[in-house]
């Protein structure tokens, strides 16, 4: 059993992470969470029955505690996960892993000199149907790939003290919040890295100094090519989460995958004769097969996961690595949209 200790227990962490993934994980323990907002703190360490802690370093000094999830601000990224691993705590970060290069290289030769593992949240992956997609396409189901494009956006008005609309604190705007999130996510089904990015940003509606739209153009290892929209500028239900892939037998179209839920709906269009699963599946009114997936609770299998690798003594499925690379991109993306280049990774 893993002891979980949680940097950062607002936001993301009590609204997904800590009750759908740390609390039901079937290999963790909730063990004690701080917050610099100490009420939030106090608050979530009550109702869960957990420890609280007013600072980091008293958090990070509990010898119970063999696992810290950082789900703060991106600009304490770095620090907080070097502190921890010199603590000789194992660490899960949310992305961005940090917000420059010699930062994330820091963390990166921490988690090495201190033997421990290393994680970066990236959850989009461990959905049912992304997971699928990625052995269809590994299969050859669709053929060679050609395209993939995938998108999240949302309605973020101006608030006050919103570090995401600050770029010295989130890194950025929706490109990096979001638009992340869907790059890494089309490099895993794809099974290959990108190559050379394109973007574009903007500030169209919303008026903080971070992006609110964002679109990204890449092109694979694999010469596949892809599109990331990313916006902060459109209204919740006028964005519907789309993920396609397209390649030269097919195309796999999908709907609200992509986010923070399990659910959403897929429908495959196959030139190739239909086997297996495959065949047994619901054909739709537009000729094409709706897929069906588990569903699968990304937030606890991501804990599991990164429990999994510490209980294993091995690496990470996502690991520091893979949010370093992920980083990479972004700031490639970043210089793209700056210079008006493309630039090559």
């Amino acid at each position: 059993m893993v002891n979980w200790g949680v940097i950062g227990c607002g936001g993301i962490a009590r609204r997904r992470t800590i009750p759908e993934g740390i609390v039901p994980a079937k290999n963790s323990r909730l063990t004690a969470v701080m917050d610099a907002n100490l009420t939030v703190a106090k608050e979530m360490a009550k109702d869960l029955k957990v420890k609280s802690y007013d600072t980091e370093k008293e958090l990070l000094s509990d010898p119970e505690i063999n696992a810290i999830y950082i789900a703060t601000p991106a600009y304490l990224h770095a620090k907080q996960a070097v502190e921890a691993l010199r603590f000789g705590k194992n660490v899960l970060v949310e992305k961005p892993l940090a917000l420059t290069i010699p930062d994330c290289e820091s963390v990166i030769k921490e988690s090495e000199k201190q033997d421990r593992k290393l994680g970066v949240g990236y959850m989009m992956r461990f959905h049912g149907l992304h997971q699928q997609l990625k052995t269809m396409i590994a299969g050859g189901r669709i053929g060679k790939p050609v395209l993939g494009r995938a998108q999240l956006s949302c309605w973020y008005p101006l608030m006050e003290g919103a570090w995401r609309q600050n770029p010295e604190q989130g890194g950025g705007g929706s490109l990096i919040d979001m638009g992340n999130h869907l790059i890494d996510l089309l490099e895993y089904i794809f099974q290959s890295p990108v190559t050379e990015i394109s973007c574009f940003t903007g500030n169209l509606i919303q008026s903080y100094p971070s992006e609110d739209s964002a679109l990204t153009m890449v092109r694979f290892q694999n010469g596949a090519l892809g599109v990331v929209d990313s916006f902060f500028s459109i209204p919740d239900n006028s964005s519907r989460n789309l993920l396609e892939v397209y390649g030269s037998a097919g195309s796999v179209l999908a709907e609200g995958t992509i986010g923070q839920g399990p659910a959403g709906t897929a429908r495959a269009f196959i030139e190739k004769e239909m086997k297996g699963y495959e065949a047994e599946q619901k054909r739709s009114q537009s000729g094409g097969v709706d897929l069906k997936f588990p569903l699968i609770n990304i937030y606890q299998a991501e804990i599991e996961e990164f429990a999994d690798a510490i209980l294993e003594n091995r690496k990470p499925v996502v690991s520091g690595e893979d949010g370093f690379w992920s980083q990479k991109l972004v700031l490639a993306a970043y210089e793209s949209a700056r210079t008006g280049k493309v630039i090559k990774v």
